[in-house]
C-alpha cells in the first residue's frame, strides 16, 4: 500500500479556480468576436500594457531583435532547432501515403495532407519561452503546412528578443507580439488585421489552456497542454540531491505546476524532501517554486517497481523521469505519459529546450488518450477510393444493398442498387434489397 508522505492542494480548490478561468475566457473570446481588433487592442492594454496600431512585427523589428543577440544565442538556438527538425523529418519520414488492391477491381487509398495554416503560441510572460518556437514552427514546416504564424506576449514592455530571432530562424511567415487569451483568440476567430488560421497549437498558461478548449471544433488544436506537470519516479540508484533539482527544475514554471516524487525507498523520500528545502533557499526562481511545490508537490513511497508503474499510469503525467536502476523496465510496461525521460544522464530540461523531442505535451491525465505534439498533427490522413471494374462495382453494390436495408437507409441503398442494374444487368426493384 504506498505511503503519501506529501500531498497538493485539495480537488475541490482546483475545481473552483478552473469554473473561474472557464468563465473568465468565455466572455473574453465573445468579445474578440464580436470587436476584433479593438477587443484585442485592449486587452492587450489591460493584461500586458502593451500597445500599439498593429500587433505584427515587420522586417526590420525581427532584425533589430536578431541583432541584440550575442553570435553564440543564435549558434545555440539554431543547434536546438537542428535537433528538432531532425527528429521531425524522421518521424515524418515514417508516415506513408498507402495505395492498396483489396479486392480485384477495388482500389483504397490514403494520403497524409498538411493543414493550410497553423498559429502556434509561443509562451513569455514570467519567462522568454523561445524553445516553444522550436517545436511548433519547425514541426510544421516540416509536416508542409504552408501558412504558419506565431503569437508571443511582450516580455518586460518590448518583444522578447530570443523567441522573435527563434520564430524568424524557424521559418514563421507572421510573427505577433501579443499574449495570452487575445493572441489565442485573435489566431483562431480572426480579426481585421489577423487572418484566421485552420489550428492551434502551443504551451501555455491556464487560460490559454482554456481558450484552445473552448475554440476546439473551431479550429483544431494540438492538444491540452496546461500547467507543467513532472514526475520522478526514483530508487536508491539516485540521490535527493538529484530528484529535489529535477523536480523544482520543473515547478518554476508557475505556481500551479505539479512536481510528484514517486519512490520505492522512503529513505530517499525522506532525503529528497530535505534537499528541496535546502535548494529553494538559494533558488533564483524560489519565489514561484516553492509556491508549486506547497500547493502541487507530493512525496509518494511504493511497495515495490509493479505498484509504482500502477500509480504513475494513474498520474498520466506529462513529463515522467524514470532513474530507476532499470529504467527500461519502465518504458517496456508504461502506457500513459506525455515523455519518458529515462535515467540520470537525461532529464526533463533537455527536452524542454534541446534535445529533439517535442515539448508541448499533454497534462491533466491527457496521456491516457493522446501523445505530445510531433509532425503527425500537422496532417490529415484522409482517405480515397477507387473502383476500377464493372464486376466490382456491382459485387460490392449487392452487400452495400443488403446492408443498408438492414438498416432501413433506402436511399442509401439504392445509390448501391443502381450500379447493380447499370453495371451488373440485375433487375433489383427500386427500394428493394439485391439478392
Amino acid at each position: 500500500m504506498a505511503q503519501w508522505l506529501k500531498r497538493g492542494t485539495d480537488v475541490e480548490a482546483a475545481k473552483s479556480a478552473d469554473r473561474q478561468v472557464r468563465e473568465t475566457v468565455e466572455a473574453i473570446l465573445l468579445d474578440i468576436e464580436a470587436r476584433g481588433d479593438t477587443a484585442v487592442r485592449e486587452l492587450s492594454i489591460r493584461f500586458d500594457k502593451w500597445d500599439r496600431d498593429g500587433y505584427r512585427l515587420s522586417p526590420s523589428e525581427i532584425q533589430d531583435c536578431m541583432a541584440q543577440l550575442k553570435d553564440r544565442d543564435l549558434d545555440d538556438i539554431a543547434f536546438a532547432q537542428t535537433q528538432v527538425r531532425n527528429f521531425a523529418q524522421a518521424q515524418r519520414d515514417a508516415l506513408k501515403d498507402i495505395e492498396v488492391e483489396t479486392l480485384p477491381g477495388v482500389v483504397l487509398g490514403h494520403k497524409n495532407i498538411p493543414v493550410n495554416s497553423v498559429g502556434c503560441y509561443v509562451p513569455g510572460g514570467k519567462y522568454p519561452l523561445l524553445a516553444s518556437a522550436h517545436m511548433s514552427v519547425i514541426t510544421a514546416k516540416v509536416a508542409g503546412v504552408p501558412r504558419i504564424i506565431t503569437c508571443a506576449p511582450p516580455y518586460q514592455g518590448k518583444p522578447a528578443p530570443a523567441i522573435v530571432a527563434a520564430q524568424h530562424m524557424a521559418g514563421a511567415d507572421e510573427i505577433y507580439c501579443l499574449g495570452g487569451i487575445q493572441a489565442i483568440g485573435a489566431m483562431a476567430l480572426g480579426t481585421q488585421s489577423i487572418e484566421s488560421v485552420d489550428m492551434l497549437v502551443g504551451p501555455g498558461n491556464a487560460f490559454v489552456a482554456e481558450a484552445k478548449r473552448q475554440l476546439y471544433g473551431r479550429v483544431g488544436i494540438d492538444l491540452f497542454a496546461g500547467p507543467t506537470e513532472t514526475l520522478v519516479i526514483a530508487d536508491e540508484a539516485v540521490d535527493g540531491e538529484m530528484c529535489a533539482t529535477d523536480l523544482l527544475g520543473q515547478a518554476e514554471h508557475g505556481p500551479d505546476s505539479p512536481a510528484i516524487l514517486l519512490t520505492t525507498s522512503e529513505k530517499l523520500a525522506r532525503e529528497t524532501m530535505a534537499e528541496v528545502e535546502r535548494l529553494l533557499k538559494i533558488l533564483p526562481t524560489a519565489e514561484i517554486a516553492r509556491k508549486a511545490w506547497e500547493s502541487h508537490g507530493a512525496v509518494i513511497v511504493a511497495e515495490d517497481d509493479a505498484e509504482m508503474l500502477k500509480i504513475a499510469d494513474q498520474i498520466a503525467s506529462e513529463h515522467v523521469q524514470v532513474m530507476t536502476s532499470d529504467p527500461d523496465w519502465f518504458l517496456d510496461r508504461m502506457t500513459n505519459y506525455g515523455a519518458l525521460f529515462l535515467g540520470p544522464r537525461t532529464n526533463v530540461a533537455y527536452g524542454d529546450k534541446v534535445i529533439g523531442t517535442n515539448h508541448t505535451l499533454p497534462t491533466k491525465k491527457a496521456a491516457r488518450y493522446t501523445g505530445g505534439l510531433w509532425v503527425g498533427k500537422f496532417l490529415k490522413t484522409c482517405t480515397y477510393q477507387r473502383v476500377l471494374t464493372d464486376e466490382a462495382s456491382a459485387s460490392i453494390g449487392e452487400y452495400c444493398s443488403r446492408l443498408c436495408a438492414l438498416e432501413g437507409f433506402t436511399g442509401h441503398g439504392e445509390q448501391a442498387n443502381l450500379r447493380v442494374r447499370r453495371y451488373g444487368g440485375k433487375n433489383v426493384p427500386y427500394g428493394a434489397a439485391a439478392e
